[in-house]
């Protein structure tokens, strides 16, 4: 459940349990979702993806495949709620001294030929794509203009690399599964949500993929190929 379905069925019901499998919005907390990570103390619960922290380590990844870039382009929904929510981003960028140009896409229909247009209009030297849901579903698109523009881009999903994309780092989908089935399966056997702590991913994956990488004329630091889960020849 991305934020706005996760904000719209946690007060839509107190009684029926709710199992959260992505968050990627400002802190559960400070949102009014739940109490508190280790007693949420509500009906919902379930595994805290932490999006931002994950895009502050895809920004920090993307200095280390292309050093030369400075000005970096970052693909997102809303640019108000990037200001809000990703702090931890600008504050990688502000101490790498890299300048972020935030482009902005509507959810609904994104225009990726004019996202990139205004990328070249900005002379972005690599592309962020934060994590979403609708980025995810549109990968392709996404990974064929950044190779047509011959930006190095940064990715949330394994399947972003494996797809073409230069690098990617986030959880698995299949490890995310298991964790929320194991909330399940308790909450069934009679555990009440607000007693199960919000979990965190239990496992990262980061991949590289070289071809992509030799086609952009960059030669990828050995210290992180030995970093990586996968390398994709």
């Amino acid at each position: 459940m991305t934020p706005i379905a996760i904000r719209a069925a946690a007060p839509a019901t107190r009684e029926i349990p709710i199992v959260m499998a992505w968050w990627g919005g400002p802190d559960l907390v400070e949102s009014g979702v739940i109490a508190s990570c280790a007693r949420p103390g509500g009906n919902v619960t379930g595994v805290d993806m932490l999006q931002s922290v994950l895009d502050a380590k895809r920004l920090d990844l993307l200095r280390q495949v292309a050093p030369k870039a400075t000005k970096i382009a970052v693909l997102v929904h809303n640019p108000q709620i990037f200001e809000r929510d990703r702090t931890a981003v600008r504050e990688v960028a502000r101490k790498s001294g890299l300048t972020l140009e935030i482009i902005g896409t509507t959810p609904s229909s994104p225009d990726y030929d004019e996202a990139f247009a205004a990328m070249a209009r900005s002379q972005c030297q690599a592309l962020l794509v934060l994590a979403s849901p609708i980025f995810g579903r549109d990968r392709q698109l996404i990974i064929e203009r950044a190779a047509r523009a011959r930006l190095p881009a940064s990715y949330a999903a394994a399947a972003d690399a494996q797809a073409g994309g230069l690098i990617a780092y986030g959880t698995t989908a299949a490890e995310l599964d298991r964790q929320v089935a194991r909330q399940l399966d308790r909450i069934l056997r009679g555990a009440r949500p607000g007693d199960l702590p919000v979990e965190q991913p239990s496992r990262y994956q980061l991949v590289i993929n070289l071809a992509t990488a030799r086609t952009l004329g960059l030669v990828i630091p050995q210290a992180l190929l030995l970093q990586a889960d996968q390398v994709l020849e």
